[in-house]
């Protein structure tokens, strides 16, 4: 089987934009039932949670807000330059964005004020958005 072209990926993944506001906080203290993301090094834990959620949290430091994307790749491990190319289009308009990866899906955190920029972008590059309510 020959491996698709990244246009032809990116045609057939899907970007879904989750409901509700994100932040991004440098945990103390956690409980893992009600977060999106929890990342622990030696050094630090980062969660990155939902608005409802930071009452519920001890953390030190935090960044607010954030728009959750989630990359659903129609084919994992074969998109070379995938998130090269979204990482691009979006610095290419002079923004940032983060990137959250699990076994079978990536995610992109973007300032909420820069959503709808992130949309066009990824929108430009060929992938179909989905807005989740």
């Amino acid at each position: 089987m020959e491996t698709p072209s990244l246009t032809e990926i990116i045609k057939n993944s899907t970007v879904v934009v989750h409901p509700g506001r994100y932040v991004y906080l440098q945990g103390k203290e956690f409980e893992i039932k009600n977060h999106f993301f929890i990342s622990q090094d030696q050094d630090e834990t980062t969660i990155v949670t939902e608005e409802e959620n930071i009452s519920q949290t001890t953390f030190s430091k935090e960044v607010k807000w954030f728009k959750l994307f989630e990359i659903k790749v129609s084919v994992p491990f074969l998109g070379v330059g995938l998130l090269a190319a979204i990482t691009k289009a979006v610095a290419d308009k002079g923004l940032n964005i983060l990137v959250v990866s699990t076994f079978s899906k990536d995610y992109i955190l973007v300032r909420e004020k820069t959503y709808d920029t992130v949309i066009s972008c990824l929108k430009d590059i060929g992938f179909p958005v989905i807005k989740k309510d």
